[in-house]
């Protein structure tokens, strides 16, 4: 990280957009109406942003409509369409001081997270697919010699992506990258409470050459913009990453309209299992304290739920208490700051009532626990001891830096522990015998299982969740599964 950079002069001369991007140029919302868009570190506005509803979202969608009908992107030749992605990607990465500025500013994580993070991650992710994009072959069936069967990948058309707040460039670049690269034109809906880079991701996209109506951003609340992207007619499909209660939303909303189809990515309760035989407890309790605590705890797949086998419970425990009372929380311009404000102060009281919670139902306070005081939204990291499985802070996803620490006898009470939720996004478990962690990858009911190490990964491997943290793969290949038709064409040769 640069480490000259005075990030608070940069702040004060920022220019923020709050214009929606439809059709290659920013435009206000069509009612006129704004949102402030606040710095939840400081709770001062940081801009005025446009609140666009179904009206805006049939203007978008009729221009997407009309770049996808026109085959300009659609029908590109792949070199070219690789290209220009590429090109999109270069200048993310060019302007990463800028973006990474605009991410901390708008949801409150720490500057050196966005620089080191976020906006190399999100560069790689566009760059990724665009690399792709020339070397992904259709199929020809095996059939009899009197006929040919080509089974080929089509763009879907017009697709939303729905997108949080927690990491809003990735989580953005994890949805365009694979829905531009199949030829696609997309609506980028960003949430209400950190829409600004997404926004200014429409200027650079027309800079790269996304042809005009490929890319638009409406920025607005998801009882508004959102339900009418869910229930538009010519919406054909919806990407989200989000709560599950608002992605159950988006299935009602396909089966009252057109039948989009729908990828959701949704919530998650993650149990990180660390056996008596781990084969590093000090990496394994840094790990779990770092997988609850980064990014404030506002991740999908943290590892909310540390389950422990017995023998080794309290050493754990001592151990993670050791990392996260060591963490630096505070002002997330500062670049020695680890973790940084809340994304508002709607999410903050949730997590203090969840933390309320936790105390009324018995489990034992061990760390934190306290909203830290002054101006801004800040939360201890918080770790509680003597959790059951029935306890509300072992059930529901909290989405701050609570830890709930359970214990278990052995590997299989500890998978039992582990799938018993509804939740199904991510799990690790740590154990130097093999034979074990093949057993726990298998039985964990989860997306992604990690061993002997927590949210590690590559754009190369997808990323999704069983059970009601949704279905449908972000990340890898797969990810171009949900924004392409498989169409079968047969061709009769005669004898």
């Amino acid at each position: 990280m640069p480490a000259t950079i005075d990030w608070h002069a940069r702040a004060a001369a920022l220019s923020v957009n709050g214009s929606a991007f439809v059709n290659g140029r920013y435009v206000p919302a069509r009612s006129g109406k704004t949102f402030d868009c606040l710095n939840p570190a400081t709770g001062k506005v940081l801009a005025q942003v446009a609140a666009c509803d179904a009206e805006d979202v049939d203007h978008a969608v009729a221009a997407a409509r009309r770049a996808f009908d026109s085959g300009v992107w659609s029908r590109m030749a792949p070199r070219e369409r690789k290209k220009r992605l590429a090109a999109f990607a270069d200048l993310i990465a060019a302007h990463t001081e800028e973006l990474a500025l605009l991410e901390t500013l708008d949801m409150g994580k720490p500057i050196r997270d966005s620089l080191a993070v976020d906006l190399p991650l999100s560069a790689q992710c566009i760059a990724w697919y665009a690399e792709a994009i020339d070397k992904l072959y259709d199929e020809i069936a095996p059939t009899a010699a009197t006929a040919v069967s080509l089974i080929r990948r089509e763009p879907l058309g017009v697709v939303a992506a729905v997108v949080p707040w927690n990491f809003p460039l990735l989580m953005a670049a994890w949805k365009l990258g694979p829905i531009l690269a199949a030829g696609n034109s997309v609506i980028l809906k960003p949430a209400e409470q950190s829409p600004l880079t997404a926004i200014r991701l429409g200027e650079l996209a027309a800079q790269a050459g996304i042809p005009d109506g490929v890319f638009n951003v409406l920025p607005g609340f998801g009882e508004t913009a959102g339900r009418a992207l869910g229930l538009h007619m010519d919406v054909d499909a919806v990407a989200f990453t989000g709560s599950t209660e608002v992605g159950k939303y988006f299935l009602q909303y396909s089966g009252q309209s057109n039948m989009k189809r729908v990828g959701l990515e949704c919530g998650g309760k993650s149990p990180n299992i660390i056996l008596a035989d781990a084969p590093d407890l000090d990496a394994a309790a840094t790990a779990a304290a770092w997988g609850i605590f980064y990014n404030q705890g506002e991740v999908c797949n943290a590892g909310s739920r540390l389950i422990v086998e017995r023998g080794v419970k309290d050493e754990v425990v001592e151990k993670v208490i050791a990392v996260g009372s060591a963490i630096k929380v505070g002002d997330p311009l500062d670049p020695s700051t680890e973790m940084g404000a809340m994304v508002d102060s709607r999410q903050t009281e949730r997590v203090m009532e969840y933390i309320a919670k936790g105390r009324e139902e018995g489990a034992t306070l061990r760390l934190g626990g306290s909203r830290i005081a002054g101006e801004g939204c800040f939360v201890e990291a918080t770790l509680f001891d003597d959790v059951t499985s029935d306890m509300t802070i072992a059930r529901e996803e909290i989405f701050g830096p609570v830890l709930a620490t359970i214990a278990a006898a052995d590997v299989d009470e500890a998978i039992r522990i582990g799938n018993d939720t509804t939740y199904g996004l991510a799990a690790a478990v740590w154990t130097r015998d093999i034979n074990t962690a093949f057993k726990a990858s298998s039985a964990l009911r989860a997306g992604v299982v990690w061993v002997n190490c927590f949210d590690h990964g590559d754009i190369s491997s997808p990323f999704g969740g069983f059970k009601q943290s949704g279905f449908g793969r972000d990340k890898s290949l797969h990810a171009l599964e949900k924004y392409t038709e498989l169409k079968a064409t047969w061709i009769h040769l005669g004898q």
